[in-house]
C-alpha cells in the first residue's frame, strides 16, 4: 500500500467535510468525533455531484442535488438504502492525514 498525504487534521474539523485532491483523485474527507477521520469518494453515486456542495451533520452527508443521504461512518446509503460511497484507506500520523486509492474506485448506482 502506498498513503499519499491528503492534508493536516486542521483541514479536518469535527462535523465538517472538506475535499482534497490525493493521487489525482477528488476525495472527501469527513470530521467524525473525536477527531476520527474517514475518506469517500467524492462524488455522490447517483449523478455524480460533488457532495462537498452537499451538506453534513456530523452523522450523515446529504448529497445537495435530490437529497440522498449516506452514514458517514460507514458510507452506507440511507436514502435509498440500495447503495453506498467507496472508503479509501485512511491513517492519521502526528497531524497529518494520509489516504490510500490504490485498488479503490468510486461506486455508481443501478437507480
Amino acid at each position: 500500500m502506498a498513503f499519499h498525504k491528503a492534508c493536516t487534521l486542521d483541514d479536518v474539523w469535527e462535523g465538517e467535510m472538506t475535499e482534497v485532491e490525493v493521487d489525482g483523485r477528488p476525495i472527501l474527507l469527513v470530521g467524525l468525533a473525536e477527531g476520527a477521520v474517514k475518506a469517500f469518494q467524492a462524488s455522490c453515486p447517483h449523478q455524480d455531484i460533488p457532495l462537498c456542495e452537499g451538506r453534513f451533520d456530523g452523522r450523515v452527508l446529504m448529497c445537495r442535488a435530490h437529497q440522498w443521504t449516506f452514514d458517514a461512518h460507514t458510507g452506507l446509503g440511507i436514502n435509498p438504502g440500495n447503495c453506498r460511497l467507496a472508503e479509501y484507506p485512511i491513517k492519521v500520523e502526528g497531524d497529518d492525514v494520509w489516504v490510500e486509492t490504490e485498488g479503490v474506485s468510486p461506486l455508481f448506482a443501478q437507480t
